[in-house]
């Protein structure tokens, strides 16, 4: 049997197609399509229309391909959303989450409720772009869209609401928001009363596994797909890759590696803590009532925007060079801390490290060598503070660290990982997220015992590479310390 799974990542999107056959998935790219955000004047928006136009070519590719799927999940990234009118209609194209209408939002927002009850309230790691911070800002600049609004869905569910016409929002990613309570598993009234927010365009809430609804008679008369089911899965992306993990212990440390990174454990109950708030981490909600501990961390981002200002100047930097270009490179010469506000959303990544190596007393990268070494091994030692910090939070140490997604291709970085933890790394799969949602629709289709069935099989599925440290443990314990002495 197969079943269809939507990824949509920051960057790009595709579709997959996974097979069940004698306990093993077998995964297959239907489309693959890319994912620009758009500026218009100052704002930057996602240009929802043309995602929504991909995706129904995947399924018109699907169809021709001979697939007959039994159900659909959708998975994306978090935090965006887009409003719907009275009559159903999109009001306006959704923001993207670099756009700068959110800057100083977030500490504006703690005059009226602090920084600690919000923490306390979702347990949602701060960043300023978080939702209910975009949402403040919408209320301040445009209240009249708001007031316009019937319905707010978060980018996920409204890709489901194209399909079915349904209008759900779904556990793990409603959970991202800050504007959601793992006390009461809803909504957190007390914080939309609190800033005036209108907590009428909230729409009920669905777990992963939970039937979304079908799809309607226009996009299979479209796409020529029968009306099959759309299976709510673990539509933050993060989520899915976490239900891929195939950890044959529990509990276990993941890195699902991107755009963002995100390293953490699954937990039973949130850990909500004076600790977990001072290290600025995260609770989002999982699969099956799991809690994913974590904290962002800013990922492969920098490398990509760095690429990207190399091809504007036509000196393109591609993947190839990257084992010679940084082989050449003296290790531990600069270090940046990945997460400093600065890389955020630079209008030149290059000069932004270079400015932050001149300001924190360091030699200044210069070659691309140099600054794509740079941001690997400030990277690998941020993981290694993150997987450390998570170690303290739940009072318990991992053997190794699973890493999942498509950074994982990114060899260098997964041995300078292992080299940093000290400690193996287990890379795989590379398709985490859409396995993770192939998974859950799987088991909501009973085909799938439960998630640890799921995890056997993707273990008996996919390849998975450990990359074991190096013999140079002191380097890098030198490099940690002066490490954290740039962050902490």
């Amino acid at each position: 049997m197969t079943v269809l799974a939507f990824d949509l990542g920051a960057s790009s999107g595709r579709l997959l197609v996974g097979a069940l056959t004698d306990g093993c998935l077998v995964v297959k790219e239907v489309h693959r399509f890319d994912n620009t955000p758009v500026r218009v004047h100052d704002a930057l928006h996602w240009d929802v229309l043309k995602l929504w136009h991909e995706m129904k070519v995947g399924l018109k590719k699907a169809v021709d391909g001979g697939w007959k799927p039994e159900s659909i999940g959708i998975d994306t990234w978090a935090v965006d959303y887009g409003l719907l009118d009275r009559q159903g209609q999109l009001l306006g194209h959704p923001f993207h989450y670099r756009d700068q209408r959110t800057k100083a939002v977030m500490d504006n927002a703690f005059q009226t409720v602090s920084r600690e009850d919000i923490f306390m309230e979702t347990g949602i790691q701060f960043l300023e772009f978080n939702t209910l911070y975009q949402l403040i800002s919408q209320q301040q600049s445009d209240p009249e869209r708001l007031e316009q609004a019937k319905t707010l869905l978060m980018m996920p569910d409204l890709l489901r609401y194209f399909l079915t016409g349904e209008t759900f929002a779904e556990r793990t990613n409603a959970s991202t928001t800050q504007c959601w309570s793992p006390k009461t598993e809803t909504w957190s009234k007390s914080l939309f009363d609190a800033f005036d927010l209108p907590i009428r365009l909230m729409p009920p809430l669905l777990a992963p596994g939970d039937k979304a609804g079908t799809l309607t008679a226009a996009v299979t008369e479209e796409t020529g797909m029968d009306p099959i089911p759309v299976i709510a899965v673990g539509e933050h992306d993060t989520a899915s890759a976490v239900a891929a993990v195939p950890a044959k212990d529990t509990p276990f440390a993941y890195l699902s590696c991107g755009t963002w990174s995100l390293l953490g454990t699954e937990v039973e109950t949130p850990v909500i803590t004076e600790q977990s708030a001072t290290w600025n981490f995260t609770n989002e909600a999982g699969v099956y009532g799991s809690y994913r501990l974590l904290k962002n961390i800013m990922g492969l981002w920098l490398l990509q925007e760095s690429m990207r200002v190399w091809e504007r100047e036509g000196k393109p930097f591609s993947f190839e060079k990257m084992n010679n270009e940084v082989a050449v490179v003296a290790p531990f010469r600069s270090l940046i801390d990945p997460d400093d506000p600065r890389f955020l959303k630079p209008a030149n990544m290059v000069q932004a490290i270079q400015q932050y190596c001149a300001d924190t007393n360091q030699p200044v990268p210069a070659t691309q060598g140099e600054i794509v070494r740079t941001i690997l091994e400030s990277l690998a030692l941020a993981y290694r503070r993150t997987l450390e910090r998570t170690e303290q939070l739940v009072g318990n140490t991992f053997q190794g660290l699973h890493m999942v997604g498509g950074g994982i291709q990114n060899k260098v970085l997964c041995q300078m990982t292992a080299n940093a933890i000290g400690r193996p790394v287990w890379a795989g799969p590379i398709e985490g997220t859409g396995i993770g949602n192939m998974l859950v629709q799987l088991i909501a289709l009973g085909r799938i015992e439960d998630l640890q069935e799921a995890r056997r099989i993707v273990a008996r599925s996919e390849t998975v590479t450990t990359y074991e440290p190096s013999k140079e443990a002191d380097a890098w314990t030198i490099a940690y310390k002066r490490f954290l002495q740039l962050v902490d």
